[in-house]
């Protein structure tokens, strides 16, 4: 019997070479700079950098949720083969519920603190998908079911500032996922909430996108949020992606040195009390003067000379889907020579680095 061909997965993203550009007193601000992306239908991307780095920005470029004056966005972006830079604004409505949705990162002021919760869910219901009065509501309490919400139905007749912040970020997914969403932004949905209502927003989004097999771009600075909970993972440098890979790739052979960084960042359960924390030596670089050649070289432990001269383009690891940008990647001879020259020579990120090490 003949081997049936299983399809690839339908591609629903594909970004390609997207720039999004402010223009300000001081000059142009390269928010988003050159990045090119493919996602597809049913997995989840991990897009993590810290603030600055411009991953809110890309999602909002996608989403097309930017001020109308003093910014330039171009490149393509396709969205089920469908160009979105140069819709109108009307025709981004129609998308905007029923196909891309997003989450955002603060429920109290993203939220109507004059309207009820229940009146916020059905307006979309009604517009989008058509619904009478009643049938809104019925399906608005079960959406609020859905997330968890106790007592949904007193919850629906409730104003935000009568919610916690976890209750206000679960009706903010509710309203994202009422419409059924092909394409999910979460942008850094835990922000400001409890550690164990962080881990609630966490698992609640990864259960909804497993069920509704939707594609969810999971937007953090923490690479230990989306360690368990993506397929893939882009980290964003600069307006730039650095390095991306499948999520297992990244964390068992990382090669940029920011990745690194980020990972060593994060607090590690087996510390002993009062441990200092480890953090990234320098600051993001000005995105209206950015140095030249690559724009983490002023923070990197193994930067050489040419890192200051020539920007490294994305290149292909030998692991498949794995593309990173340096000259001096992780786990190379010339990478650990370079660390051992920058130490023979007290450069202090160098330094830091190996004091961060010897504590941990």
């Amino acid at each position: 019997m003949a081997a049936v061909a299983i399809a690839p997965p339908e591609t629903i993203l594909d970004v390609e070479d997207l720039r999004t550009h402010f223009l300000t007193p001081r000059g142009r601000v390269r928010a988003v700079d050159g990045v090119n992306l493919t996602l597809k239908r049913g997995t989840t991307l991990g897009l993590v950098g810290e603030s600055g780095s411009g991953k809110t920005i890309f999602s909002r470029s996608v989403m097309n949720l930017l001020p109308k004056e003093n910014v330039r966005r171009t490149g393509r972006i396709s969205f089920m083969g469908r160009e979105l830079i140069g819709l109108d604004d009307n025709e981004m409505r129609k998308l905007c519920g029923p196909d891309l949705a997003m989450v955002f990162q603060d429920p109290m002021s993203s939220l109507n603190p004059v309207m009820t919760i229940g009146k916020q869910i059905t307006e979309g219901l009604r517009r989008h998908l058509k619904l009478n009065r009643s049938g809104a509501h019925d399906t608005a309490v079960t959406l609020l079911r859905s997330v968890n919400i106790p007592e949904a139905e007193r919850r629906f007749h409730e104003y935000p500032h009568q919610l916690s912040g976890g209750m206000r970020q679960r009706v903010m997914i509710a309203l994202a996922l009422a419409c059924g969403p092909r394409l999910l932004f979460a942008d850094e949905p835990t922000t400001a909430l409890d550690v164990t209502v962080q881990a609630d927003i966490l698992n609640l989004l990864q259960d909804q996108q497993t069920e509704r097999f939707m594609t969810m771009v999971l937007v953090t600075h923490d690479l230990g949020v989306v360690a368990g909970r993506t397929d893939e993972i882009a980290v964003m440098y600069a307006g730039r992606i650095v390095e991306q890979a499948p999520t297992t790739v990244l964390f068992s052979s990382m090669r940029h040195p920011y990745s690194e960084a980020l990972l060593r960042s994060i607090p590690k359960i087996e510390d002993p009390s009062h441990t200092r924390l480890r953090v990234i030596t320098g600051r993001p670089p000005d995105l209206v003067a950015p140095p030249p050649g690559c724009k983490f070289a002023p923070r990197c432990p193994y930067a050489q000379p040419q890192c200051e001269i020539d920007e490294p383009t994305l290149q292909e690891a030998s692991s498949t889907g794995h593309r990173f940008a340096c000259h001096l990647p992780l786990g190379t001879p010339e990478n650990a020579a370079a660390l051992q020259s920058n130490l023979d020579k007290g450069r202090p990120q160098a330094l830091a680095m190996l004091d961060s090490s010897a504590s941990s």
